[in-house]
């Protein structure tokens, strides 16, 4: 039976709206007001609306949107998170680009397409698998907009009391995981296609390998953790199929041994790039050596509950076990088990709550959605009428629980989305100069505003002092970074003993982040997370006081061309003032720009 698409569309259709629901939320907000910015979904946007924005304006691959540092003959740049996974950033740089769109609009356009795109594929993996088209999309549907849940997070969180709301639709952040998403399930369903070949008029195998070889060379160039799942399943097929053997197995293997070469030869440049990288990426990273078993994760108890599933309905006749759907499910329910305890082998565990929020928990959400809808379209005494009944149920309910989603876990970034459109003004004026002078490299920026400074390289391509995600890029040394920041808290005012005084009452986990790493204020990324101590936090100070003492912009420092301030708060100039002429500003709305010149 052909394939109906147009439930795959409703899939898809609905997953772009709640992909678009943090723009329309900002749209009714900000009103007439709205000054054209994009809303966030996760404050890790910025970076990544940062580096689009640059390869908008014809930046090269390795650059630095936050310092201005471009890879050039005279000044090499080694590679750096961004310029590895370059794939899904040039797959929404390139058409604006070509389109004259701007990067907010940019970074809300693609991601609606990312979410559209997934659903839809999704949808066509179950459908071939299950063969039935509305349970197909209602798994698409359950799938997605589950993700939050089958990770243990989201609105499920504040609404049951036990943690906040975020994040806001984890697989939906722009650009990653998003747009390797959709490539994800296509490499899946490719794959299944190639292994489940039925009739003559199905697609040449050397074409199909071909095709899932370049699905997952683009997950490869877009985010670690989809790739590696990717590759985690493919290492899961193989082994179910070898141990199951259906009909046709051996045929089957030398497919698949086909495919993991394709994935391999793709791995390869990605493997040059990598050795090619900044030390600072590894210290951002937090890589941690461990052996340590991790095995009651949300996404690993889901796969546990599949696995049961399946075993009980073979024990029962409901399901064959040489059956190539009850393998395929099998697959992807020991995924989340591999992922998590992959150090076991390989030593080595890095940020597993990656794994747990952007795919191991949409990889146990499909097994777990396969094998049900298995069940019910296998089982000989359900009627068509009932089962379409069941899963219109799921449907409807799936379409109910996004809309809880984002509206709880929107409203966490409503005020910071505000401020940042707030800021758009002078952003743009800041981008008007830069075309006007050609000379904004050297141009460098203090914005008082954290979140908003932080922002500012998607908007203006201006350097900044420091922003809270400029450490991630490879344009700066983890020692610059701090030192950097040392001058951003000098130009606030912070003295040293704020500075200590904020980070032990836990109230600043911005200088937490800044001084000490994204493993230290948190247990979430380190599975071998340290409390900060007070002597730790002594001692920064300590290095900040010295430093300050000897800073002179003219010699050891950032010097700053131009400084932004809330246009009627009260903004401490002491420091700025104290080695800057300061012009009497202009404003622009809620935040005024001011020209800086040294004394």
């Amino acid at each position: 039976m052909a394939i109906r698409w147009r439930f795959g569309i409703i899939a898809g259709v609905f997953l772009a709206i709640f992909s678009l629901y943090p723009q329309m939320k900002m749209l009714y907000l900000r009103g007439d007001a709205w000054n054209g910015h994009y809303a966030y979904n996760d404050i890790d946007e910025v970076a990544y609306a940062a580096y689009v924005r640059a390869l908008i304006d014809g930046r090269p691959r390795k650059n630095d949107p936050y310092t201005g540092r471009d890879d050039s003959i005279e000044s090499t740049q080694p590679e750096s998170l961004f310029s590895i996974q370059f794939a899904a950033p040039y797959t929404i740089a390139m058409p604006a680009r070509l389109l004259g769109i701007g990067t907010p609009w940019a970074m809300t356009l693609g991601g609606a397409f990312a979410a559209f795109f997934a659903a839809l594929l999704l949808f066509w993996l179950i459908r071939m698998i299950t063969g039935d088209d509305i349970v197909a999309m209602a798994g698409s549907l359950v799938t997605l907009a589950g993700g939050a849940i089958f990770a243990g997070e989201g609105a499920i969180g504040e609404i049951t009391g036990w943690s906040y709301a975020y994040p806001y639709f984890p697989g939906f952040r722009r650009y990653i995981p998003a747009m390797a998403f959709p490539a994800f399930f296509l490499f899946l369903g490719l794959v299944w296609k190639l292994i489940n070949q039925r009739s003559e008029r199905s697609l040449s195998p050397l074409l199909l390998v071909s095709l899932s070889s370049a699905a997952f060379a683009y997950t490869a160039f877009s985010y670690f953790y989809v790739w590696t799942t990717a590759i985690a399943w493919l290492g899961c097929l193989g082994l179910c199929w070898l141990v199951v053997r259906p009909n046709g197995w051996f045929a089957d293997i030398k497919r698949l041994v086909i495919v993991g070469i394709g994935c391999l030869i793709a791995l390869a440049p990605y493997a040059h790039l990598l050795s090619q990288r900044s030390h600072t990426m590894d210290d951002v990273q937090l890589l941690v050596y461990t052996r340590q078993p991790d095995l009651f994760r949300v996404p690993e108890i889901i796969g546990y509950l599949t696995l049961a599933m399946i075993a009980i309905a073979v024990a029962t006749k409901m399901l064959e076990l040489c059956d190539r759907s009850t393998i395929f499910a099998i697959s992807l329910a020991l995924v989340p088990l591999v992922v998590f305890n992959q150090q076991i082998i390989t030593g080595r565990s890095l940020q597993p709550i990656h794994y747990q929020v952007f795919i191991g928990n949409y990889v146990a959400g499909a097994a777990l959605l396969v094998t049900f809808g298995l069940l019910w379209t296998k089982a000989k005494d359900v009627k068509p009428a009932a089962r379409n009944a069941v899963f219109a149920t799921l449907t409807v309910i799936a379409i109910a629980w996004g809309f809880v989603e984002c509206h709880y876990t929107v409203k966490i970034l409503d005020d910071v989305n505000v401020a940042r459109d707030e800021a758009l003004p002078v952003a743009r004026k800041l981008d008007e100069i830069a075309k006007q002078t050609g000379n904004w490299r050297n141009e460098n920026v203090m914005h008082f505003g954290i979140a908003e400074g932080d922002d500012l390289p998607t908007l203006a391509p201006q350097p900044v002092l420091w922003a809270r995600h400029q450490h991630v890029f490879a344009g700066v040394t983890w020692q610059e970074n701090k030192e950097r920041y040392y001058q951003y808290l000098y130009y606030l005012g912070v003295s040293p003993n704020s500075l200590a005084a904020n980070m032990k009452n836990g109230d600043d986990f911005v200088s937490m982040i800044a001084l000490f790493g994204w493993g230290r204020h948190s247990d979430r990324l380190n599975s071998e997370y340290k409390p900060l101590t007070f002597r730790e936090i002594d001692a920064e100070a300590d290095k900040f006081a010295r430093y300050i003492e000897r800073f002179d912009p003219r010699t050891n420092g950032i010097p700053l061309t131009y400084a932004i301030a809330e246009t009627d708060g009260f903004t401490n100039f002491d420091a700025i003032d104290r080695w800057y002429v300061r012009d009497k500003g202009e404003a622009f709305g809620r935040y005024t720009l001011y020209r800086l010149n040294l004394k």
